[in-house]
């Protein structure tokens, strides 16, 4: 008699994955500047000084792989990481090594540049986020203190309207009180009912002190295995 296959431990498989190369290989500020697309693409989206940045930093273990600052608006393009063993090039255009990419995207709402800036900013997230086959699913980065925003609501709505799969990941809980982490994670899931193309589950997390990463990392390798990837 066959035995049942033994549930997938997509924590650990998260883990080694993460544990592997992760290099740098794109920045596009314009939409036509975009790479060519390869493995399957996962997207990190939030307010200004969210903690994108940090948080791609803790899910692949290195210090300054996605480059972090106090000043809201750092990112300002699109930063493109190839996470996962590496193949050699065919020519010095190839980038198509690695299992996934991870995308770093500038952020929206306040930021220490003119308005104008933030604009094309704006423009280069949305016409990505519309026509990007390889894109499996959007992180939407939410600062644990503060919940949803009506900035957020807005963006979720971008999203709806695009049919973009995206999860909503609240950062910073290291700032939150221990007992106050469970209400604000039922808050955001009330507000997600709202948005019939959020994923239903958050994830608090804490690039700080490393919690809610190993969630995250299993969330992404399920992603790519159902993804056949």
């Amino acid at each position: 008699m066959n035995q049942p296959a033994a549930p997938r431990d997509f924590v650990e498989e998260g883990r080694k994955l993460f544990a592997g190369p992760c290099d740098f290989i794109w920045a596009a500020a314009k939409i036509d500047g975009l790479p060519p697309m390869g493995p399957p693409e996962i997207a990190f989206a939030g307010r200004s000084n969210v903690g994108k940045s940090s948080l791609i930093n803790a899910l692949t273990g290195r210090k300054t792989l996605a480059r972090t600052s106090q000043t809201p608006g750092r990112t300002q393009q699109l930063n493109f990481f190839a996470l996962g063993e590496r193949i050699a090039a065919r020519d010095a255009s190839d980038i198509q090594n690695g299992r996934l990419r991870l995308v770093d995207m500038p952020g929206y709402g306040y930021a220490a540049v003119g308005r104008k800036k933030v604009g094309e900013w704006t423009d280069l997230a949305h016409a990505y986020l519309r026509g990007r086959a390889s894109l499996m699913r959007v992180f939407l980065l939410v600062d644990g203190r503060h919940g949803l925003k009506e900035v957020d609501h807005e963006t979720m709505k971008t999203f709806d309207q695009s049919a973009v799969s995206y999860q909503v990941i609240l950062t910073k809980l290291d700032a939150v009180k221990k007992a106050d982490q469970a209400a604000r994670v039922a808050e955001t899931e009330a507000g997600l009912r709202k948005h019939p193309a959020a994923f239903p589950q958050v994830i608090f997390t804490s690039s700080e002190l490393g919690e809610g990463v190993a969630e995250l990392r299993g969330a992404i390798m399920r992603l790519l295995a159902e993804r056949g990837a």
